[in-house]
C-alpha cells in the first residue's frame, strides 16, 4: 500500500525542487557534532512557520536509519492508537517505507495498537516530517507510523514503556519522534507562558507532570499523546535529561502576536 501525500503543496512545496530549494534557504545540514538522542519533539506546522525549527532539530541529532514516529490525530479518523505496519509513504522527493518487522514486534508487545490506514490518510502532522529526514538520508531509511488520538494517561504511559521495551531489544539504533505543536490560537504572551510550563515537565521527563499542566493550564498542545509516549520510551532507552533545541511561535513570522500557535524543538538524551 502506498500512502498518498495529502497536503504537499500546502504545508510544504508540492514539488521536488521547491522543497530543495527551502532546505536549502533554511540551511538544512548534518551539524559536524550532533546530539545522541533516545527522542525528539518536533513542531509539524506549515513549513514558513515552524519548517526552520524542525529543520534544525534533525540537524542537531544523530539520524539512524529507523524511526518510530508518533503524530497526534487531528481527523478523528480511525483507530485510537493507529498504526500501519506495512507498504510506503510518498512525498515529492520520494517514497519512504515501513518497517514491517518492527511494527509487527509493537504489535506483539502492545496489543491495544491497531492496524488503521484511515487514521493516517488525511493526518498531515506524520506526513510532513519524511521530506526532512528524505532530504538528510535519501530514501534509505525505514519508519513505523502511529496516529494517536487516545488522551488518557494510562493508555499512553502504558504504550511508552512497551514502546521502550520493544527498542531496548531491537537489534539497530531506532529513534522515536514525537510530532507536536505547542499552545494554540492565544497571545504570544499567553502561549510561551503556557510552553514553558509544557517544555519545563518534558526536559525533566515527567510525562505525568505534563499531562497534568497540561490538563490543568489548559495547554493546547496537539501532540501531548506522542510526548508522554515518547518521554517514557526515552526514559526506558536510557534517557537522563531533554535539551531544549528551540522555542517559537507562529507571531515571529506573521507579525500577529495576538493569535499564535507555540513550537518547541526538544531531543530527548
Amino acid at each position: 500500500m502506498i500512502r498518498k501525500a495529502a497536503v504537499a503543496g500546502s504545508f510544504y512545496p508540492g514539488d521536488q525542487e521547491g522543497l530543495i530549494d527551502f532546505f536549502a534557504n533554511i540551511g538544512l545540514s548534518a551539524a559536524e557534532t550532533r546530539l545522541k538522542a533516545r527522542a525528539v519533539v518536533v513542531p509539524h506546522a506549515g513549513y514558513p512557520y515552524s519548517g526552520r525549527l524542525a529543520g534544525q532539530v534533525y540537524s542537531t541529532v544523530e539520524l539512524p536509519r529507523l524511526f518510530v514516529i508518533l503524530c497526534p490525530n487531528h481527523t478523528g479518523l480511525g483507530a485510537p492508537l493507529g498504526i500501519m505496519s506495512e507498504g510506503a509513504w510518498e512525498t515529492p522527493l520520494g517514497q519512504a517505507a515501513i518497517d514491517p518487522d518492527l511494527a509487527t514486534a509493537m504489535k506483539e508487545r502492545y496489543q491495544l495498537l491497531e492496524e488503521s490506514p484511515q487514521a493516517h490518510r488525511n493526518e498531515h502532522s506524520l506526513e510532513v516530517q519524511l521530506p526532512f529526514l528524505q532530504h538528510l538520508l535519501g530514501n534509505d531509511f525505514r519508519f513505523v507510523p502511529v496516529c494517536i488520538g487516545r488522551g488518557s494517561y494510562n493508555p499512553l504511559l502504558s504504550f511508552g514503556i512497551a514502546l521502550g521495551e520493544t527498542l531496548r531489544d531491537w537489534p539497530e539504533p531506532v529513534l522515536v519522534i514525537s510530532s507536536s505543536d505547542m499552545n494554540h490560537f492565544e497571545s504570544a504572551d499567553t502561549t510561551l507562558r503556557k510552553d514553558d510550563m509544557a517544555i519545563g515537565r518534558i526536559l525533566e521527563l515527567d510525562s505525568q507532570g505534563l499531562y497534568e499542566v497540561v490538563t490543568r493550564e489548559g495547554i493546547t498542545m496537539c501532540g501531548y499523546g506522542p510526548t508522554i509516549v515518547a518521554l517514557e520510551a526515552s526514559i526506558v532507552l536510557g534517557a537522563t535529561k531533554g535539551v531544549l533545541i528551540g522555542h517559537t511561535h507562529s507571531g515571529v513570522v506573521t507579525g500577529d502576536n495576538l493569535r499564535v500557535v507555540g513550537y518547541a524543538g526538544i531531543a530527548l538524551c
